[in-house]
């Protein structure tokens, strides 16, 4: 479905309970309202132009500014507002997807290595893995050695 907008024109591609993708087309200078999704991210990929986007942060006073060229992507989560403004003319493609689908898993532990058996016939429980740390004594040569 086409719509016209003020600072351009939108295409609804696809729209499902929990997907919707659109085309958008924004005029050089054009810039949508200052809004916010309750509950859905709104990701953005140009298509060709720029596209600067303005992400009022929720958790501290600040506002992200990310300016996305051909080929670049980015997601505001929601809750935030924001807004976006065209540097040219742009075509870009503007996603959106609830946050259910993000956050969807909840850990009781954390992961680790387990050996089944070791010789004896008994179940052995490996630690997680620790954080790599440089050995003290490790040799670097900068240079090809005489």
């Amino acid at each position: 479905m086409k719509a016209g907008k003020v600072w351009g024109t939108t295409w609804a591609l696809l729209q499902t309970p929990l997907i919707e993708l659109h085309e958008i087309e924004v005029r050089q200078g054009g810039r949508c309202s200052k809004h916010k999704h309750a509950h859905k991210h709104n990701a953005f990929y140009v298509l060709e132009g720029s596209l600067r986007i303005s992400v009022f942060k929720n958790n501290y006073d600040l506002v992200d500014v990310t300016t996305l060229e051909a080929g670049e992507f980015m997601v505001v989560s929601p809750g935030e507002y924001h807004f976006f403004e065209a540097k040219s003319d742009t075509k870009a493609l503007e996603l959106y997807f609830p946050e259910v689908l993000s956050a969807d898993i909840i850990r009781e532990n954390v992961g680790g290595l387990v050996k089944v058996e070791n010789e004896y016939k008994t179940k052995v429980t490996v630690a997680p893995p620790k954080p790599y740390q440089r050995p003290e004594n490790l040799v670097t040569f900068t240079e090809t050695p005489a």
